[in-house]
């Protein structure tokens, strides 16, 4: 491909470019010097797992490796002890070290399912941010105004709403920014939330005399309840590294409405096959069947071939003819007698009392295939249940006393 083209080729599926001649400019002079781009993405590694939202960053990330450049993943494990504030109602949790050490032992595993290791470099914020002083700290802070960082409408909303906003927030994307200036980023990726970050860094190297980098920003992709951004947080994600069944199981959750931009974000699929599956759709193809496509795509990037027919099969075993899975997990109960509601939460298959009981009301709790009736229930385990909430959770309950 020549420059314009593979400018072309870069550019989609994305959100934004800030800006695409920009772009071209240092594509071109980096195919003279013979030397790659350092394309940046910074990684928050709350929870274990990568899922496929930010999983759509990540294989725009790899389109740029796989045209020689290089991917520079910043690990915030400084800026991560303060919090990204980004789309936030309220404060964020801070993560200790250790909390940041364990997930990110499970993150590159992860990562290394998407991205190239031969041109990945991993880097810790706190290389830089820690040798920071006082005096480089009013420095940082002193070359961006308070009424830019103002204009971000997560922040002016709070401000409307009377909710709390530290300065510890405030300055959160000015570290952030600064990593792009002690890389020396050329070009840094986000998910649309993260615009106003990247533009941060973008004006921080000019303000360091570095040429500031070329910003993509890439769509944000809906979880499971097709309303919410995926996240953890919201526990409506599909992690890459579930069990094959699972990430079927899930796919086939999703709303119909989400079938086209799910094929779009989270598959390799061309623009002319996304529009294929679009046409489909409204020619009246059943959103089953092309969920049932999705799932087994989706499968097939990060498992198999086989893998994705068995999860669907699978599938089709359990769901329409009501059977119990042929692999089960396992709970070991340490006591003999215990209330249902109770055995709920301590198991996870829900998480609190409260829709426990709302969930044994709709009947969608099964013991043995029986649905219980009455929140006070006391269940022996003389010998292993099944443990069945709604349509997709299974858990097999082993007497440990």
């Amino acid at each position: 491909m020549n420059i314009n083209d593979t400018a072309s080729f870069l550019k989609q599926g994305i959100q934004e470019i800030v800006t695409e001649a920009e772009l071209v400019k240092k594509l071109e002079r980096r195919k003279k010097e013979n030397k790659p781009l350092k394309v940046k993405l910074g990684i928050d590694v709350s929870g274990p797992y990568i899922h496929l939202g930010f999983a759509v960053v990540l294989r725009k990330l790899r389109q740029f490796q796989d045209l020689g450049h290089t991917a520079v993943l910043i690990v915030g494990d400084f800026t991560g002890k303060i919090g990204d504030p980004s789309g936030r109602s309220k404060t964020r949790p801070q993560l200790t070290d250790a909390e940041i050490k364990k997930d990110m032992e499970q993150y590159k595993a992860q990562i290394f399912k998407i991205l190239l290791p031969e041109h990945t470099e991993f880097r810790f914020n706190s290389e830089w941010s820690d040798r920071l002083t006082s005096r480089d700290l009013i420095g940082l802070a002193s070359k961006y105004t308070v009424a830019r960082i103002l204009e971000r409408e997560d922040f002016a909303q709070r401000l409307q709403q009377g909710l709390p906003l530290y300065m510890h927030e405030i300055l959160y994307p000015l570290f952030q920014g600064f990593d792009s200036v002690a890389v020396k980023a050329d070009i840094e990726l986000g998910g649309a939330d993260q615009y106003w970050n990247l533009l941060v860094g973008r004006e921080l190297q000019r303000e360091f005399g570095q040429e500031p980098q070329v910003i993509i920003t890439m769509p944000l992709l809906a979880g499971t309840d097709g309303k919410l951004k995926m996240s953890k947080s919201y526990n409506n994600y599909i992690g890459i590294t579930e069990p094959p069944n699972e990430i079927y199981g899930k796919t086939m959750s999703i709303p119909d409405a989400m079938i086209v931009k799910y094929f779009q974000l989270a598959t390799n699929y061309t623009d002319a096959e996304v529009k294929e599956v679009a046409r489909r759709l409204k020619a009246g193809d059943n959103p089953k069947d092309m969920k049932s496509q999705l799932g087994k795509q989706i499968v097939k990037m990060y498992y198999s071939a086989e893998d994705a027919e068995a999860a669907a099969q699978e599938f089709e075993r359990v769901f329409k003819h009501k059977a119990t899975p042929t692999e089960l997990e396992e709970f070991i109960l340490k006591e003999r007698k215990i209330n249902i509601v109770e055995l709920l939460v301590k198991t996870k298959l829900l998480p609190s009392k409260t829709e426990a009981r709302r969930k044994i009301a709709e009947g969608a709790v099964y013991i043995n295939d029986e649905r219980p009736t009455d929140s006070n229930l006391e269940i022996i385990i003389d010998e292993p249940i099944i443990l069945k909430v709604g349509k997709r959770k299974f858990l097999k309950i082993i007497p440990g006393y």
